[in-house]
């Protein structure tokens, strides 16, 4: 299962980590495993684009953390929106994916 760990402070997104398989298929054919990575790499992606000094994130093969380092209002919109699509996944895949 990926598991989803969503950390907040005074209401703003403080750390975000993912870590886990979600089991649903083998590795390399799993449609979950895929949509989380396509979700969260085009939300970390697209944040850097912006500004590289908003974030840090450490990718390793038990997944990746996201750290915020600014409260800038389009850092927080963009991780809004991938915790929204990832807890919209959740509700298909409830087996595969936790969002906490």
């Amino acid at each position: 299962m990926i598991r989803v760990k969503v950390e907040k402070e005074h209401g703003y997104y403080k750390k975000i980590s993912i870590l886990g398989h979600a089991m649903y298929d083998d590795i390399g054919k799993d449609i979950v495993c895929s949509a989380v990575s396509s979700i969260v790499i085009t939300t970390v992606n697209g944040i850097l684009t912006i500004d590289k000094g908003t974030i840090t994130y450490l990718a390793s093969s038990r997944g990746l953390t996201i750290k915020v380092l600014n409260n800038d209002r389009i850092t927080q919109l963009l991780l809004k929106n991938m915790i929204k699509m990832l807890k919209e996944l959740e509700l298909k895949y409830k087996e595969n994916i936790e969002v906490k």
